[in-house]
């Protein structure tokens, strides 16, 4: 189990890990449902792949739980705290179920079919439990929960990746967008639940992802994010291999190719998987953004080899070294576990070094405890005592929390191009936005003309360890 402590580098922002209720018109339709994702941002992209599919089925989004016939919770296996959260919020439901006899309740996602015994039978929290890659049983699904039969499919596919269907965008700011490109992971992590949970890798068809993108643009959006586990290893290749295969360098070309206008992100990369060729291209076009979100985990050479992480620490230095040689404008983010099993002080001042080594702008940062049925919970004692743990923890962020001050501050006097998002929180005369290596700024509106969706030039005055403030320069 992984434990969360983010760096606070976007407090203007939402999180990857933050609770996001369904939030659309429920009219015109006669059944309603309520849905909350948790988790990675492949989840709230799974979430607008079940909205489209209920849609077709005449089932329209409530943004009050109190109206909805289906309630939904979108579920993540990652950490135990989203677990926690998940129990806690179906227990709330079946209180709600009690005053409206005939509401059903389901669990999706990747903690549907770890769990889902628990959660049907010795529970009786749920009515539907469904896993990631039986989303178009939903329907059949919902019907057998209708005759009070308990409905289940947590079959994995090696096949499905929902090219065809249109996602329904939720919560949507109207300017950016995820966009699924793969499904799966072949990587072996010793600490991670995914491949259990959602299988074997498979690539989208490029031809559906860049009709997505472009039918986003064409409806006002002006930035996308790939998404996979490992988006580094996408590779498309017809059934009959009549087609030249497609890498991700050369999607994200094609990608980019839409329009200048359109914002191009990606994530997440596997250190071993991206390529020269995928900087290369990030550097051709400036509407790719600089940013490259590159787990470590650990500094430690011995621990990574514990992790399966199929690289050094060397290695992932020369990697870091590699982008900022092609692109020494590129924003790197982390992931960083501490206390690993058999941890000692020296990997985690290894892991301290590869921070400073590598000047992270900001990291996710978790202590571990083990996931049931991952490699790691089969082969290794989770032998660091908790408060070692927190205590690494809290010197990773504090160190974590510098290196992104000190690379606010490098940037001031600088000018960045700025997509403006919304209104600053903190006042309706200010404009929030991000550059293109992911930074989040506040400035003043002053006179212009702009709105949420307009690209606009900032020059970067003060900051803070989270954001960037500036005032707009012709």
């Amino acid at each position: 189990m992984l434990d969360l402590a983010v760096n606070k580098a976007h407090d203007e922002s939402k999180q990857g890990e933050a609770y996001a209720p369904f939030d659309l018109d429920p009219n015109p339709y006669k059944k309603h449902f309520y849905i909350e994702s948790y988790g990675c941002a492949m989840n709230f992209a799974d979430s607008e792949v079940v909205a489209s599919i209920l849609n077709n089925e005449g089932f329209g989004a409530t943004r009050n739980v109190e109206d909805a016939d289906l309630i939904f919770l979108n579920t993540c296996s990652i950490r135990e705290k989203a677990e926690l959260t998940v129990r806690k919020r179906l227990t709330e439901f079946r209180k709600l179920k009690k005053a409206r006899p005939g509401t059903l309740v389901g669990v999706l996602g990747c903690m549907a079919e770890r769990l889902k015994s628990k959660f049907l039978e010795e529970e009786k929290l749920v009515d539907i439990v469904v896993g990631p890659d039986a989303y178009r049983t939903l329907p059949a699904l919902v019907e057998e929960a209708e005759t009070g039969q308990k409905a289940i499919n947590v079959l994995l596919s090696r096949e499905e990746t929902y090219a065809d269907i249109s996602p329904v965008r939720l919560n949507s700011n109207g300017i950016s967008a995820f966009v699924s490109i793969m499904r799966g992971c072949n990587n072996m992590c010793s600490f991670c639940v995914v491949p259990f949970t959602r299988g074997r890798e498979r690539s989208r068809s490029a031809e559906s992802i860049v009709n997505e993108c472009k039918d986003l643009f064409d409806n006002g959006y002006k930035e996308v994010t790939l998404l996979g586990q490992n988006v580094d290893s996408y590779y498309f290749t017809t059934d009959d291999g009549s087609k030249e295969p497609i890498t991700f360098a050369m999607l994200l070309e094609s990608i980019a190719q839409i329009s200048p206008l359109l914002r191009v992100r990606f994530s997440t990369s596997h250190p071993k998987d991206i390529t020269d060729e995928v900087l290369h291209v990030m550097v051709k076009y400036d509407n790719i953004c600089k940013y490259i979100h590159l787990p470590v985990q650990s500094g430690s050479t011995r621990i990574l080899q514990m992790m399966n992480r199929t690289y050094t620490r060397e290695w992932y230095m020369a990697k870091v070294d590699r982008i900022k040689q092609i692109m020494p404008e590129c924003s790197i983010s982390a992931d960083i576990i501490t206390g690993f099993c058999t941890e000692d002080e020296q990997d985690h001042q290894d892991t301290m070094s590869i921070m400073e080594y590598s000047q992270y702008d900001y990291a996710y940062m978790y202590f571990y405890s083990e996931r049931p049925g991952t490699l790691a919970q089969r082969r290794y004692t989770d032998d660091i005592p908790e408060d070692v743990k927190k205590r690494r923890l809290a010197e990773v962020i504090e160190t974590q929390n510098r290196l992104s001050l000190a690379s606010n501050k490098r940037d001031i006097g600088k000018t960045f191009q700025i997509l403006i998002e919304s209104e600053s929180k903190k006042s309706d005369k200010q404009w929030m936005g991000r550059s293109s290596q992911y930074k989040v700024f506040v400035f003043d509106k002053g006179n212009y003309d702009l709105a949420p969706g307009s690209y606009v030039n900032v020059r970067a005055t003060d900051c803070t360890q989270g954001t960037m403030f500036g005032e707009i320069v012709e």
